[in-house]
């Protein structure tokens, strides 16, 4: 009926499939969940949560969230969750509802140094409906004593972690002590880690957190989506409230039916494997890059960043295109004090989560940081390039097939 839009999703899957996808917040999801994300739920309104709709019909549904709730629970040892926000942002804004009033404070990381957009960024309604201030890195890296001395200074209502940029661990725990001092809430944004921590190789904000949000792509490998956890049954319910009716209207009940399976497959002891693999991959990237002079953040999760204006003399959005000329996708990103603006960036996000899915192996990931020395310091022509990146990619699973 529409071979326009269908000649296009070919191509798209030409492009995936052909390509070395290494932007940080993409993945995978498996056949399981894209068949539900694509199933006849896409049909059903279902406003309110299960058991309570403004709807008749509800009673699969119904029971589709519940399991989906359960599993969410289960995955990160939380005791609540709402599992129908429509993104990431939405849950932040949920969560920021419900933590504290209009015009409250929040204390957040320079968003230069590996903030999101959501939190406080001038053109998000972050910033316009809540009163941000900032803490810096110091050294690419978070200062915990001078989180402590800004928070004691500026007596937020909320502290908040968890970044889109940052390549290190975060001390949750020591963030919970800086709360406790000030006397405000503590809110994570766990978005990029969330896969690391339901693996058990990142530490987990569930439990120290009031509340923790997370998108269920990225590193969780589900659909395009978002979730909410606290311990707290209060705040559970001001957050369900936030959602809908404050934020949202009927919910995607076929992602939630795609995020359900996503999070029984996050329980399989295989994920673990998974888990740790990304880390492993991202580290043999970021130390063969150092080897060859490159200047790396280093890295201990699924991403680091590369100074690519220092290490070859070229901004990140040219390092960007450049490389999407070998079918190698990153993003350009800011790095701790940057010189230049967020739409040229002096340097390239790079991430793993996704070609681990396909079976990326660290001599793969090796081999890949060669690729991007060669190509971004011109000492190997496009079509030597392309070559090697056509071997690799050809080498591991069709997307089609996860």
């Amino acid at each position: 009926m529409d071979k326009e839009i269908f000649d296009l999703i070919a191509l798209e899957s030409k492009r995936q499939n052909e390509g070395i996808e290494l932007i940080a917040s993409e993945n995978y999801a498996s056949k399981e969940v894209r068949e539900a994300c694509g199933s006849i739920l896409t049909n059903k309104y279902a406003e309110g949560y299960p058991n309570k709709r403004y709807y008749g019909g509800c009673v699969h549904v119904d029971t589709i969230e519940s399991i989906a709730i359960a599993r969410a629970c289960e995955l990160f040892g939380s005791k609540f969750a709402n599992v129908q926000p429509h993104s990431g942002s939405q849950a932040n804004a949920a969560a920021y509802r419900a933590l504290m009033p209009e015009g409250g404070k929040v204390l957040s990381l320079v968003l230069n140094d590996g903030g999101h957009l959501t939190h406080g960024s001038p053109v998000s309604f972050s910033s316009h409906t809540y009163d941000f201030v900032f803490y810096p890195l110091k050294d690419g890296r978070l200062d915990y004593a001078d989180i402590e001395r800004i928070a004691l200074e500026e007596k937020p209502n909320v502290i908040l972690a968890g970044y889109s940029a940052y390549p290190y661990e975060i001390d949750f725990k020591a963030i919970r002590a800086i709360c406790d001092k000030v006397g405000c809430k503590m809110m994570v944004d766990m978005a990029h880690i969330a896969g690391l921590i339901a693996g058990g190789v990142h530490p987990s904000p569930v439990g120290i957190a009031d509340v923790v949000t997370s998108t269920t792509h990225k590193t969780l490998r589900g659909p395009r989506g978002g979730l909410i956890l606290t311990d707290d049954e209060e705040l559970i319910k001001k957050i369900n409230s936030a959602i809908f009716p404050y934020y949202q209207g009927g919910p995607l009940e076929h992602i939630i039916a795609g995020k359900a399976i996503c999070f029984k497959e996050d329980l399989d002891p295989s994920f673990k494997v998974y888990a740790q693999a990304i880390k492993d991959n991202t580290k043999a990237c970021s130390d063969e890059l150092a080897s060859l002079g490159v200047k790396t953040s280093g890295t201990e999760n699924h991403l680091f960043l590369v100074n690519v204006l220092d290490s070859f003399g070229i901004n990140g959005l040219d390092a960007q295109k450049k490389l999407e000329e070998i079918n190698i996708t990153t993003n350009k990103n800011m790095i701790p004090n940057d010189t230049l603006k967020p739409n040229k960036t002096s340097g390239l996000r790079i991430g793993f989560a996704a070609i681990t899915t396909r079976g990326c192996t660290i001599d793969d990931a090796k081999e890949i940081a060669h690729i991007i020395y060669d190509y971004l310091s011109d000492k190997a022509s496009q079509e030597e390039c392309l070559a090697k990146v056509t071997k690799l990619t050809s080498s591991w699973k069709v997307i089609e097939e996860i």
